[in-house]
């Protein structure tokens, strides 16, 4: 696994989860690490097990320097669009952070409006360590959610899917129509309400 970039100062890495799927928030998070209480095998989220995810979610909250985790709601996604409500995550989280950072880092190939200067990175999340860290925070915490509203919302599979447009999620919409947490401005739940 190779090494991240660990930038020098209060850098906070910015990075969302849940940008495609048909349900529930999109959510970001903002890292500072702490460059005296290392974190190693940070990565990309998509590219570490689960259980590695969770693992390292825990060290993350322990060891950084400040960590915040924010989201939009579907209600926001389909309002102003799903780029607009991931930069109003991503701010939300930058905001919330306890520690002022000096600068920003967002993976990806655009930044939020922030009041700090900010730099995106592209497969930021598989370079630098902080913005590793902050999939790993978002990612972690979106499934989470996803896990609850399987409870309330068993029919979907979000628990398998986590609401991404898998075959299974694309017949639970045929048999089930959308559920309050589908986002109604994305094609296929819009197709599938137009059949009701």
């Amino acid at each position: 696994m190779p090494e991240l970039i660990v930038p020098d100062g209060l850098v906070c890495g910015i990075d969302e989860a849940g940008r495609g799927p048909l349900a529930g928030t999109v959510v970001a998070a903002a890292v500072i690490l702490d460059p005296l209480r290392p974190i190693h095998g940070l990565n990309d989220s998509k590219k570490l097990s689960k259980k590695r995810r969770d693992a390292l979610a825990l060290l993350i909250r322990e060891r950084a320097l400040a960590w915040s985790v924010a989201s939009a709601s579907v209600e926001e996604i389909d309002h102003i669009n799903i780029l607009h409500a991931t930069m109003l995550a991503m701010q939300r989280a930058v905001a919330g952070l306890a520690l002022r950072p000096t600068s920003g880092m967002v993976d990806g190939n655009r930044c939020p409006q922030l009041d700090i200067p900010c730099e995106a990175v592209i497969k930021g999340d598989g370079k630098i360590a902080s913005i590793a860290a902050a999939s790993i925070l978002a990612k972690t915490v979106r499934d989470a959610e996803m896990l609850v509203l399987h409870e309330r919302y068993p029919q979907y599979g979000f628990d398998r899917h986590m609401g991404y447009p898998t075959a299974a999620h694309f017949k639970a919409l045929e048999s089930h129509g959308a559920s309050p947490v589908h986002r109604r401005s994305f094609a296929p739940v819009a197709r599938q309400l137009s059949l009701l």
